[in-house]
């Protein structure tokens, strides 16, 4: 086989002639480390999963499900022989040697997700062995292994390339996130899952549920059953046993659930069921600011989420108030007044009392940019900043020592149909901040599939392939990124054509936002 050295960045690895190829190195998101040569082999018709050398047991059994589903993946539905009887035993795969270091399988903020994954060039019997320090570690191995195997027509079997091959991995960010937006178009629980399956693929760890918003509610909220009054309909709901079934399959494959009430603002859909939210019938947003009710309901939804979303973090929103509506009400105006506060301090009042109730849930807090905005310096030490206006405010945010998640939305906002790939996958987190103290408090970023415009019927295709660009960036040591986007065009419409395999509607390259292909040809060509 021809090779040729290709520059990712500043590191130097190999990569086969024919980036689309099936022998290439078509690896997504890279890794820190690679090292490859170019045997073949096959998977065994007994390849299995074992623990030489490993005291960890499995007992939740996410490895094991992992390891399945790996290979439901590199099987992809077709019907492998493994009738190796016409192959040499050294030529045969006989399974997958995992170490993993520690037993804690609690998934969360921080979790090392770092592997080892590795295949000598000789041996009897032959194995793959996986090293890592958490499942987690080990789970994002297996998804690298996926993408080294593929179902060969010819023999029916599997096959694995690149042997032998080293590979030492670790994440840029800890942070990798997608957001996703319920309430303004309901999404079904297969669909969401299908999500969480591609983000794993894509090796993002956060999924950042915006439940609910100004136009429906559609979440139970047992302390408060009527706030779901706002869902759109009582078929478009979710159940807080539903909630529970999203958060446990993502954790499963090492992603969080980060949720999200965006208050005062975006909230008029809670007065459906309590109409006393409103400031008034006539006024109904942002929230009534000097209701105690307002703040008991937003407890009483921390209290219940606190049962569910166990991740460090809940999104508190804070975006886009427009605060009139408290001046207009008569009853809300003479509360400001005796308060001695105008509408910007109230603002201010009610963003830091939500803060204080999610801190005495255990919560740590995300706002978005607003709130930093306006009143940063009173923000809680325990506050993340999301970043989405403007393009300096992630520098602004990391001086004052706050954390920072940066998803400025014109690169990152996949609702924007006009933001290509390329620019996606240029987006770089850390512009204009040099100081390493002041790297470590962007603890990463998230693109955004806001859902005025997307359903069942367009979501997956418009998050995908890039959510998949965006994903590369936060994974990969900045020295192995590419510096020109089409240096890695052939691996991206590789995986997309994975994803597609996978049964992941994710759209062709060859164009803006979400498109269609234009004509009769190979995925990988798209």
């Amino acid at each position: 086989m021809k090779v040729r050295f290709f520059c990712l960045g500043f590191t130097l690895v190999w990569l086969a002639v024919g980036c689309a190829g099936i022998h290439g190195l078509n690896l997504w998101p890279m890794p820190k480390s690679v090292s490859h040569g170019g045997q073949t082999l096959y998977m065994s018709k007994d390849f299995g999963l074992r623990y030489e050398g490993s005291n960890y047991t499995d007992a939740s059994g996410i490895l094991k499900d992992g390891f399945a589903r790996l290979l439901d993946g590199v099987e992809a539905d077709h019907v492998a022989d493994y009738n190796s009887t016409h192959f040499d035993h050294s030529v045969l795969l006989q399974g997958l040697n995992v170490i993993i270091s520690s037993f804690n399988d609690q998934l969360q903020f921080g979790v090392d997700e770092s592997y080892k994954l590795s295949i000598a060039a000789t041996g009897n019997p032959r194995y793959v062995y996986l090293e890592a320090q958490t499942v987690y570690g080990a789970l994002h191995g297996l998804q690298t292994f996926s993408q080294l195997c593929h179902f060969d027509f010819t023999t029916r079997m599997v096959e694995v390339h690149q042997i032998p091959f080293t590979i030492i991995d670790t994440p840029r960010f800890s942070y990798r996130g997608l957001l996703i937006d319920t309430a303004r178009h309901y999404q079904s629980l297969p669909m969401i899952k299908n999500v969480i399956d591609a983000m794993a693929y894509s090796k993002l760890n956060v999924l950042h549920w915006h439940i609910v918003d100004s136009q429906s509610f559609p979440l139970e909220i047992p302390s408060y059953p009527k706030l779901w009054n706002g869902a759109f309909s009582p078929s478009e709901r979710y159940t807080m046993a539903d909630a529970a079934e999203i958060v446990q399959y993502a954790q499963r494959r090492g992603i969080n659930v980060l949720a999200e009430i965006d208050v005062p603002g975006h909230a008029l859909s809670w007065g459906t069921g309590y109409p006393s939210l409103w400031p008034s019938r006539d006024c109904q947003q942002p929230l009534d600011v000097s209701n105690e009710f307002t703040f008991k309901v937003i407890d009483g939804i921390l209290s219940d989420f606190r049962k569910v979303f166990e991740f460090r973090f809940v999104h508190l929103g804070g975006d886009e108030v427009n605060t009139s509506c408290w001046s207009t009400t008569a009853h809300v105006n003479k509360w400001l007044r005796e308060h001695h506060l105008n509408e910007s301090e109230a603002y201010q009042y009610f963003v830091l009392r939500a803060q204080n109730i999610a801190l005495s849930h255990g919560y740590e807090i995300v706002n978005w940019e607003e709130t930093f905005n306006n009143f940063g310096s009173k923000l809680s030490p325990k506050t993340v900043v999301h970043n989405w206006l403007g393009r300096g405010v992630a520098q602004q945010v990391v001086g004052k020592g706050l954390r920072c998640i940066v998803s400025n939305q014109d690169k990152w906002y996949l609702d924007h149909l006009d933001t290509t790939w390329q620019d996606f996958y240029m987006n770089e987190p850390l512009t204009n901040i040099t100081y390493p103290t002041q790297q470590k408090l962007v603890i990463g970023g998230e693109v955004c599939m806001w859902g005025e415009h997307v359903d069942g019927s367009d979501l997956e295709q418009t998050i995908w392939p890039r959510a998949a660009a965006a994903a590369e960036r936060l994974w990969t040591p900045y020295e192995n990124l590419a510096t020109d986007p089409k240096k890695v065009t052939g691996r991206l419409a590789h995986f997309r054509c994975l994803l597609n395999q996978r049964g992941i509607a994710a759209a062709p390259l060859a164009g803006p936002g979400r498109v269609a292909p234009d004509e009769p040809g190979s995925c990988y060509k798209q």
